[in-house]
């Protein structure tokens, strides 16, 4: 016994730094662009930031602020991740729940399909010709409607739905509820814990979406938050509006601190939404893992 006492103490401490260094490796180049941000141009372009503001100033991220395309960029990114999170979710449990159910038929070729989407998937060609033919090319839709429903996040959520009791949906049957007052009363309410799961999985792939949109978008006013960056990285460059109020101020920058800047309002928000659901998705993966 103390044998492996002593074996599974090295144990953790050897788990504890190796994940204490990967966590390192994950959050200070984080905290070096946080620190840019609030740097000046001249620190930022001499080297001199580190993990530390140096020369603390705000003017980068009154550029960004005062910048409409950016908040533009912002929305559209909002929009994506709340409309298309919603359509995923709606959509895999439309789909996941009656696979789920031992009573529907023909739930195993249905399974098989979706199973086959893993292993094949469609090149990039077809796909933009499927999707100018159904006319989405610059509009919205073609950032909402192609990955409505995930293979990995359906086969998670079936596996969750098959942890219900069948007892549940009969006595709900037997009360009289349709499919979907059963769906809504009774699946829905204790499906919480997978819902926030793949929700907060499915969110943070919208928020971060580029390649869909780099293909399909060519309308500016309508490219999302990452597109926006990654042309404010290329471009290597600011255009500042010469009415601006802080135009003097912001006249002689680098553009260097405005991408960091940019970065960190780009990162922010769904970084900050995470803690409010850590408990429901570590509770809905563990669920939602385990196969009966």
């Amino acid at each position: 016994m103390k044998k492996a006492s002593a074996s599974w103490q090295v144990f953790n401490a050897a788990n504890l730094f190796f994940l204490t260094l990967l966590g390192l490796a994950m959050f200070l180049p984080f905290l070096g662009v946080l620190a840019q941000s609030f740097s000046s141009s001249e620190a930022v372009i001499a080297g001199k930031v580190l993990f530390w503001p140096v020369d603390f100033t705000w003017i980068n991220y009154q550029y960004v602020f005062s910048d409409a395309s950016i908040w533009r960029s912002f929305g559209i990114t909002v929009y994506i991740t709340v409309v298309g999170t919603l359509i995923n979710l709606i959509a895999t449990a439309s789909l996941a729940y009656p696979v789920s159910r031992q009573e529907y038929v023909g739930r195993k070729l249905v399974v098989v399909m979706v199973l086959i989407t893993m292993v094949f998937s469609a090149p990039l060609v077809p796909n933009f010709i499927l999707m100018k033919s159904l006319g989405l090319t610059n509009t919205l839709w073609a950032l909402l409607l192609p990955g409505a429903i995930s293979a990995f996040n359906f086969f998670i959520m079936r596996s969750f739905f098959m942890q219900i009791p069948s007892e549940i949906i009969d006595s709900g049957r037997i009360d009289g509820c349709t499919e979907l007052r059963m769906i809504w009363s009774i699946v829905m309410p204790l499906s919480k814990p997978v819902m926030a799961s793949l929700g907060i999985f499915y969110a943070v792939g919208h928020w971060n979406t580029y390649m869909n949109a780099l293909y399909y978008i060519n309308n500016p006013a309508l490219r999302p938050l990452q597109v926006k960056l990654r042309q404010l990285i290329d471009a290597n460059e600011i255009n500042i509006d010469p009415s601006a109020s802080q135009f003097s101020s912001l006249a002689h920058m680098d553009p260097e601190g405005i991408k960091m800047a940019t970065i960190i309002i780009a990162t922010l928000p769904i970084v900050l939404i995470y803690p409010f659901l850590q408990k429901h998705f570590v509770k809905g993966m563990m669920v939602g893992s385990v196969k009966s």
